[in-house]
């Protein structure tokens, strides 16, 4: 890693249908092996779905998904004097969204459903509903950041 400055941020180019760069963002972290077509098609196939389940347009009920999902506060281990800490701090809005797409992809793909935009629109409207897995792993961080709230001296 480069210690004479830090690696400047690449500009995400906006997907070809609903010209939003999040859902770009979305795409290539889903996709495998470069293989952007495929995870076009799952992801345009699960918006389609999440559209005729739900109700809402896929945009809109994309992002209100992830706002749901992403964390505010998280711990970090720290360690002092021999003993490590898990020190909760606040998220910074780029890592709350990494967080979010990810911990989204993940518990789509551990779903039980049979094909991918299945499992990827199941999970999508549970999380814009306020249920499924991914918002319980953002639950989870959230109860394990307040039950180590007495450690929040040790920020840094």
């Amino acid at each position: 890693m480069s210690r004479r400055h830090r690696a400047e941020k690449r500009p995400v180019l906006p997907d070809a249908k609903y010209t939003d760069q999040v859902v770009s963002k979305f795409m290539s972290c889903l996709m495998y092996d470069g293989k952007r077509s495929v995870a076009e098609g799952i992801v345009y196939g699960a918006f389609d779905r999440a559209e005729k389940r739900s109700g809402q347009e896929p945009v809109r009920l994309f992002h209100d998904a992830l706002e749901n999902v992403k964390p505010h506060i998280e711990v970090r281990s720290r360690r002092v004097g021999g003993a490590t800490y898990q020190v909760p701090i606040e998220v910074r809005s780029e890592r709350a969204q990494a967080l979010g797409i990810r911990w989204l992809i993940d518990a789509a793909r551990k779903r039980s459903e049979k094909t991918m935009q299945e499992r990827l629109s199941g999970e999508l409207v549970d999380a814009a509903n306020n249920r499924g897995a991914a918002v319980k792993k953002r639950e989870d961080t959230h109860r394990m950041a307040e039950a180590n709230k007495a450690f929040s001296h040790y920020r840094w």
